[in-house]
């Protein structure tokens, strides 16, 4: 991690733990907003007009949280808007690192090597760990927000008429219920396959697995008559859940131990993720090679880096 802009330690996954030994999440640091005017968002300070050519985004394919940008920036027609870097999958002793493998691209707006060094080069005092995605201003050379949550609402909303107006993805009239169902979800499932696979103790283990399985458990009943989590609409709700069971069976149900059930095993929610699937421009931020290849590279959960040939997902035409 970075103590005071500095490289001092080597990766782990675990970045702390609750008095139950229970995996706990780093808050995210930077919280400015891009808005259409350049005026303050929710948080952070003004001075991010939207702008075309101005903004990189840095992703893992790997992870969950960028891919919930990369989804948010296809369907709002962004691509042309905010250009990408993406991180190579396999997480090294100094985090994530660009790179020539398959997919993935050498960072040739700033020449970092790691993402550390581009939290460093935003602010040369920074303690924490380097984090995707990382939303960058090319302007002032900064990280502009690194919270995917944040990222989402800007590219839903904060790019004005450089974005599709077509798409809505936080609807006024559904807000409340989507900010409901993000809170559900977000420590049962979102985060609770993390709180499973890096628990340290079996009583932080087993009550972050109940957890999972009563939340998969619930979703398949509410997604029987409903192609969607709050009907015809998909919603940023939608992204959030998608981008956790997309790589259930292929991660999280062996390396994480979440393994009552795979997934294809919930008929509703396997329907619900060809949905997604199927909605042009998703499929395409979706990437298996990556995340397999990602999650097996984490040491401390799969010491000898041996990445199994499974599971069979031609079902999902993954």
């Amino acid at each position: 991690m970075l103590v005071n802009g500095k490289w001092t330690e080597d990766w782990q996954p675990v970045q702390a733990k609750d008095e139950k030994g229970g995996f706990v999440r780093q808050i995210s640091s930077f919280r400015n907003w891009i808005t259409p005017d350049g005026s303050a968002g929710p948080t952070g300070e003004a001075g991010f007009a939207a702008e075309a050519g101005r903004y990189h985004l840095y992703v893992a394919l790997i992870c969950p949280w960028a891919s919930r940008t990369l989804i948010a920036r296809k369907l709002k027609k962004l691509e042309n808007i905010v250009s990408i870097a993406v991180v190579e999958p396999v997480l090294t002793d100094q985090g994530w690192r660009f790179g020539d493998y398959p997919g993935a691209n050498r960072d040739e707006l700033n020449g970092a090597t790691y993402m550390h060094e581009l939290y460093s080069l935003a602010d040369d005092d920074f303690t924490g760990r380097a984090t995707v995605p990382v939303l960058w201003d090319k302007k002032h050379k900064t990280i502009v927000n690194n919270e995917s949550a944040d990222i989402v609402r800007m590219f839903n909303s904060g790019f004005g008429a450089l974005a599709d107006d077509s798409v809505d993805l936080y609807p006024q009239a559904l807000r409340v219920d989507i900010n409901a169902l993000n809170e559900r979800i977000y420590p049962a499932l979102n985060n609770g396959v993390y709180r499973a696979g890096f628990a340290i103790t079996q009583v932080a283990y087993d009550e972050a697995y109940r957890g999972v399985f009563t939340m998969l458990d619930e979703l398949e009943t509410r997604l029987a008559n409903s192609p969607f989590l709050l009907g015809a609409q998909l919603t940023e709700a939608d992204i959030r859940l998608f981008v956790t069971l997309v790589r259930f069976d292929a991660a999280y149900h062996g390396l994480f131990k979440c393994n009552l059930r795979r997934l294809s095993e919930y008929p509703n929610l396997t329907t619900y993720m060809k949905c997604v699937l199927d909605i042009p421009g998703i499929r395409d931020t979706v990437n298996i090679d990556h995340i397999k290849k990602g999650y097996y590279s984490i040491k401390s959960l799969n010491p000898n880096g041996i990445v199994p040939d499974g599971p069979d997902l031609s079902d999902l035409g993954l």
